[in-house]
C-alpha cells in the first residue's frame, strides 16, 4: 500500500492537531518552571496512574510484543508479572522518601549521600536510558507507518518528532500527563480492536487459534529450570523486578509524577492504578501475537511479502534473485516479528479503522517519548545547568531553558531512532540497552537509601567494580574465540541483575570491613 485512504488520513490528522491544541490549551498555564515541571502538584492520583499506564505501554509494546509472542512464546510476559512486588516497594518506600525531599530531580539526593559524582553518573544514565527509549520508540513508529503509507522511515519520524516537540515543549508536564490520559484509552481501544479483527478473520475462531498455539508451545512462560544463561522464566522475573524497581525509583518520568500528585496517598494510587491496567493490557497484546500467528499458520502464502521484504533489507542492493530466495527460505518467525501487526493491518483492516489504529499506535509513541522529552529537559536544567553552569539562573531563563532541552533531547531521539533502523527486534534492543544503563544507578541508589553508614569512598569504590561488572558482561561476547572462556556465560537481560547487585552487595561488604577496622582501631 502506497498511500491511506483519505478517510484514514483525516483521522490521523485530526488526532495529530488535537494532541497539538492540548499542548496549546495548557500552554497558558505554563509561565513558571514549577508548572512547566510539576504542574503544580494538583493533578489527580487517577490521572497519573493512567499517565504511568501510557508511558509503560509504548509503541515498544503495541508492535515489539506481538511481535515477540508471534516468532516465540509468552516468556517475556514474565516481565509484568514482576511488576507488583516492584509496586509494593515503589508504594511503600520510594514515594514517601521522594515527596520527603521535595526535589524534582530524582538524582539531587545522591549528591548529598555520596558526591557530585554520584549525580553526574546518574544522569548520564538516564539520559542515555531515554535516548535509548525515545530512539526504539520512533523506530517502532516508523516501522509501522511505512508500511501503511510507503514513506520513508526517516520522514515519518521526522513529522512525529515535530509533532511531539510542539505539544511537549508548549504544555510542560500537565499536557503530557493529560494527552496520556487520552492517549492511554486510545490505545487500549486500538488493541482490542485489532484482536477482534484478528479473531473474526480466522477460519475455526477462537477454538482453532489456541489448538495451533498450544501444538507450537505459543503460550508458554519459559522453562521453569533454574538456568540463566538462556531466557528462561526466572531470567525475565528478576529482569523485569530489577527493571520496574528502576522505572519506579529512579526514572525522572515516574519521580516527576510524584511531584504531581496532590499527596503521597494519591501518588502511591496511581502506581498501583498503573499496574491494575498494566498487566492484563500486555496480556492482550501477547494474546494478539498468537493469534497473529495462529492466522498466519492457516494462510502461509500470506507472510511470503513479508519474508521476500526482510530478505531485501538484509542483503546488499545489487543481490540476485537466487540470493533474496535462499534467505528467504531461511527466515524464522522470529526474524520478521516486528512486521506482522503492520502487514495484517495494510491487508484485513477496513478503510477508517486503519486511521483509529494507526492513531492508537501513535498514542503509545507519543506519550512515552513526550514523558522522556519533559524529563531529560528537567533533568538537564535542575542536574546539569544549575548545578554546574549557571546557579543563578532566573525563572525566566529556566523557563526558556527547559524548551530549548526538550526540543534538543526530542531531535537527539530522532537520530537515535534513525540509527536503530533495521534491527531485528525492537523490545530485544529496548530490554538489553535499557539493562546496561539502568544497572549502574539502580546498585548505588538501593545503596544510598539502604546502607546509611556506606559513604562516599566505599560508594565510588562500589560502582567503579559494578561498572567493570557491566562493561564486561555486555561487550565479553566480541572476545576472539581463544579466549571464550572469559565470556559472560549469562544471559544478556541478566547483567541489570548482576550489575545492580554487585555495586550494592560490594557497598555493604566494604562498608562493614571500614566499620570493623574503626571497632578495632577504638
Amino acid at each position: 500500500m502506497k498511500g491511506l485512504p483519505i478517510l484514514d488520513l483525516a483521522i490521523i490528522f485530526i488526532y495529530l492537531v488535537g494532541m497539538i491544541l492540548v499542548g496549546v490549551y495548557f500552554s497558558r498555564k505554563n509561565k513558571n518552571s514549577e508548572q512547566f515541571t510539576k504542574a503544580s502538584g494538583l493533578i489527580p492520583g487517577w490521572a497519573i496512574g493512567l499517565s504511568i499506564y501510557a508511558t509503560f505501554l509504548s509503541s515498544n509494546t503495541f508492535l515489539g510484543v506481538p511481535g515477540k509472542a508471534f516468532g516465540g512464546n509468552w516468556n517475556a510476559f514474565v516481565f509484568s508479572i514482576s511488576m507488583p512486588l516492584a509496586a509494593w516497594i515503589a508504594s511503600k518506600y520510594f514515594v514517601p522518601f521522594y515527596r520527603n525531599t521535595g526535589e524534582i530531580s530524582a538524582y539531587t539526593h545522591l549528591e548529598k549521600r555520596f558526591g557530585a559524582w554520584a549525580r553526574v553518573y546518574a544522569v548520564i544514565c538516564f539520559l542515555l536510558t531515554q535516548l535509548a527509549r525515545m530512539g526504539s520508540i520512533f523506530f517502532g513508529i516508523a516501522l509501522s507507518l511505512q508500511a501503511l503509507t510507503g514513506y520513508s522511515m526517516q520522514m515519518i519520524m521526522i513529522v512525529m518528532g515535530i509533532c511531539i516537540i510542539i505539544y511537549t515543549v508548549l504544555g510542560g508536564i500537565e499536557a503530557v500527563i493529560w494527552t496520556e490520559v487520552v492517549q492511554a484509552v486510545v490505545k487500549t481501544f486500538g488493541a482490542l480492536l485489532i484482536l477482534y479483527l484478528i479473531v473474526t478473520n480466522m477460519p475455526g475462531g477462537v477454538s482453532k487459534i489456541v489448538d495451533i498455539g498450544q501444538s507450537a508451545h505459543k503460550f508458554s512462560l519459559g522453562s521453569f529450570k533454574f538456568d540463566f544463561i538462556n531466557s528462561s522464566f526466572w531470567v525475565v522475573l528478576l529482569y523485569g523486578f530489577f527493571i520496574n524497581l528502576n522505572n519506579f525509583g529512579m526514572d525522572q518520568n515516574y519521580i516527576q509524577r510524584y511531584h504531581t500528585a496532590s499527596s503521597s496517598k494519591a501518588a502511591s494510587k496511581s502506581i498501583w492504578l498503573c499496574v491494575y491496567l498494566y498487566v492484563p493490557a500486555s496480556l492482550l497484546f501477547f494474546i494478539i501475537g498468537s493469534c497473529l500467528y495462529a492466522y498466519y499458520d492457516v494462510n502461509p502464502d500470506l507472510v511470503q511479502s513479508i519474508k521476500h521484504q526482510v530478505a531485501l533489507e538484509r542483503l546488499p542492493i545489487n543481490s540476485s534473485a537466487t540470493q533474496v530466495l535462499n534467505l528467504e527460505r531461511t527466515l524464522q518467525p522470529a526474524d520478521y516479528g516486528d512486521k506482522i501487526m503492520p502487514h495484517f493491518m495494510v491487508t484485513k483492516i477496513p478503510i477508517g479503522l486503519v486511521g483509529l489504529i494507526v492513531s492508537a499506535i501513535l498514542s503509545a509513541a507519543m506519550s512515552t517519548i513526550s514523558s522522556g522529552m519533559n524529563a531529560s529537559a528537567t533533568v538537564f536544567s535542575v542536574d546539569i545547568y544549575k548545578r554546574y553552569i549557571k546557579p543563578d539562573v532566573t525563572e525566566k531563563q529556566n523557563l526558556s531553558l527547559l524548551h530549548l532541552a526538550t526540543i534538543v533531547f526530542g531531535l537527539l531521539g530522532m537520530i537515535a531512532g534513525i540509527a536503530m533502523i533495521g534491527v531485528k527486534s525492537i523490545l530485544d534492543v529496548w530490554w538489553e540497552l535499557s539493562g546496561i544503563f539502568a544497572a549502574g544507578m539502580l546498585g548505588m541508589f538501593l545503596l544510598g537509601i539502604i546502607s546509611r553508614q556506606t559513604k562516599n569512598h566505599e560508594a565510588i569504590t562500589a560502582t567503579i567494580i559494578g561498572i567493570a561488572v557491566i562493561i564486561w558482561m555486555t561487550f565479553s561476547s566480541l572476545l576472539p574465540p581463544e579466549y571464550e572462556v572469559f565470556r559472560n556465560p549469562l544471559h544478556k537481560n541478566m547483567i541489570i541483575v548482576v550489575g545492580t547487585l554487585t555495586i550494592f552487595l560490594t557497598g555493604i561488604f566494604l562498608t562493614k570491613i571500614k566499620n570493623r577496622k574503626l571497632k578495632t582501631a577504638n
